[in-house]
């Protein structure tokens, strides 16, 4: 024992004693090994020079991107499968291709944009549902399940063991045993504590699992990085799901801590479902290996909907334009951080934001910026309460700089505000995963909506400003008065902010 224990005091000696000499490699590593934005990498040479030596290993565990382009080598199906949105490209520039008035027409450098960089092909025959209540949209969602004939393809950012996940078990061992296929993903760092016990009984009764990027030592995960955030359903073809809620008993208003959870769901039906399959099949085949294209049933687009369908569908809305946008660390652009840079330029009257981090990088705040000072209504909707404290303290800090510029910010009071969208002019707005921080843009695995539609943005923009009701603004004047404290927490947490 004493021998272990003088071994050990030897190391840190010789660790103490050579600190300079270490630091200064592992700062070599940082800047010249890995192709990072600048702030990024100053941010994490301060954290190597204030806590040295484990400020290299938290970089390794936050900010790694070793044999990146290995990791992510499933880009042959999907070059296969951008055919089609390479086909409708050279339509649109051609003109061969005539768009709706007036909304298509107007964003049609935006889908042009959108099909070359995230193969989002533009789907017109499309009907949406909101949901902005996690017990509705369960609630619903379980309806649709019961309803399923083929397949239900589940992916979620986070599946917990409690009681909500509990309600949903039932109904998919049934659907096995009625011969529908289940397949659930999720992702490795937002089930782990799920226990391992309850997916295998799952797989034993007939249902697909599984994993992306699953934890190699139990419930420690070390990848912090490159997590699926997406969350996406889609059944039979007809019906896909995407949004916020994740499944928890604190999306259905059931935790204490958060209160009531405010967060925003769609419900689509129409061609755009097969966007959303083509995506879940894409990260399915990379977690678990298993090419889900060669099954043709799986994209292909029902044209025929039974009476009750074809009556809901009726009562919803007239049919609208969409494109499933995706982002993540496998692609060359920042597709979604893109796409609302191009929102914020084209809007002239209103800009509204709903997001649980806002934690932008220097060209989204400045077009916001921008836009304010250009008499555009900048309104942002946050938390009032944090569930990641620095995180919750950057967002404040950038709140601040849109306050100066004349844009308007508020406090969701309400409980806990989880929703993730824009919404402008009350003609397009993009819903879906993404929140707008830096790793949403560069880091995760996220999925939005684009809609090309007046009646589904003005019922967004309506469920905005009925928040507002719920909601506390935060004036210059109370921002520049705020304590000694809060600037501090906001100074730290904004140095952060490039690798939170």
């Amino acid at each position: 024992m004493r021998e272990t224990v003088g071994l050990l005091l030897s190391a840190w000696d010789w660790l103490i004693s050579n600190l300079l000499i270490i630091n200064l490699v592992l700062s070599v590593v940082i800047v010249f090994f890995q192709r990072r934005d600048p702030k990024a990498v100053w941010s994490w040479l301060l954290a190597l020079y204030f806590v040295p030596v484990f400020g290299f290993f938290f970089y390794l565990l936050l900010c790694q991107d070793f044999h990146k382009n290995k990791m992510f080598r499933v880009k042959e199906v999907e070059d296969r499968l951008n055919i089609s949105a390479r086909s409708q490209e050279n339509y649109l520039k051609k003109h061969e291709m005539t768009l709706e008035e007036p909304l298509e027409r107007d964003y049609k450098d935006l889908v042009i944009y959108n099909l070359e960089t995230s193969g989002a092909v533009l789907t017109l025959n499309n009907h949406i549902e909101i949901f902005t209540d996690g017990e509705k949209k369960f609630e619903d969602l379980r309806r649709e399940m019961e309803k399923a004939e083929r397949f239900i393809h589940i992916q979620y950012y986070i599946i917990k063991n409690d009681e909500l996940f509990d309600s949903l078990i039932p109904i998919l061992l049934k659907k096995v045993r009625e011969g529908v296929e289940v397949r659930i993903l999720y992702d490795g760092m937002g089930g782990r504590f799920m226990p391992k016990r309850k997916w295998d009984e799952l797989e034993r009764h007939g249902v697909k699992v599984g994993a992306f990027f699953p934890a190699p030592l139990g419930r420690v995960n070390l990848r912090v990085n490159y997590r699926n955030h997406r969350k996406i359903v889609v059944i039979d073809g007809k019906i896909g799901y995407v949004g916020g809620f994740n499944i928890g008993k604190e999306y259905i208003g059931k935790e204490p801590r958060f209160g009531y959870w405010r967060d925003t769901h769609l419900k689509i039906y129409g061609d755009a479902v097969i966007s959303l399959q083509v995506r879940f099949a894409l990260d399915w085949n990379y977690a678990c290996k298993e090419n889900l294209f060669k099954n043709a049933e799986y994209f292909e687009i029902p044209h025929s909907l039974n009476e009750e369908r074809k009556k809901l569908m009726e009562g919803l809305n007239t049919p609208l334009g969409i494109q499933i946008i995706t982002s993540g660390p496998d692609a060359r652009d920042r597709q979604i951080r893109n796409n609302y840079l191009e929102l914020f330029h084209k809007a002239r009257n209103h800009i509204y934001i709903q997001t649980p981090y806002f934690v932008p990088d220097d060209a989204v705040l400045s077009a916001l910026e921008v836009a304010a000072k250009s008499g555009v209504d900048v309104r942002l909707m946050i938390p009032c309460k944090p569930d990641h404290p620095f995180v919750y303290w950057a967002s404040y800090s950038y709140v601040g700089d849109l306050l100066a510029a004349g844009a308007r910010c508020y406090t969701y009071q309400n409980g806990f505000l989880h929703a993730k969208g824009v919404m402008t002019d009350g003609r397009v707005c993009s819903y879906g995963t993404a929140n707008m921080d830096i790793r949403s843009f560069e880091l995760n695995f996220e999925v939005n909506a684009v809609i090309y539609d007046e009646e589904t943005t003005e019922k967004l923009e309506a469920a905005f400003l009925k928040d507002l009701e719920n909601c506390r603004e935060i004036t210059l004047e109370e921002y520049r008065e705020r304590g000694l404290l809060i600037r501090i927490k906001e100074q730290c947490s904004r140095l952060l902010s490039p690798v939170l």
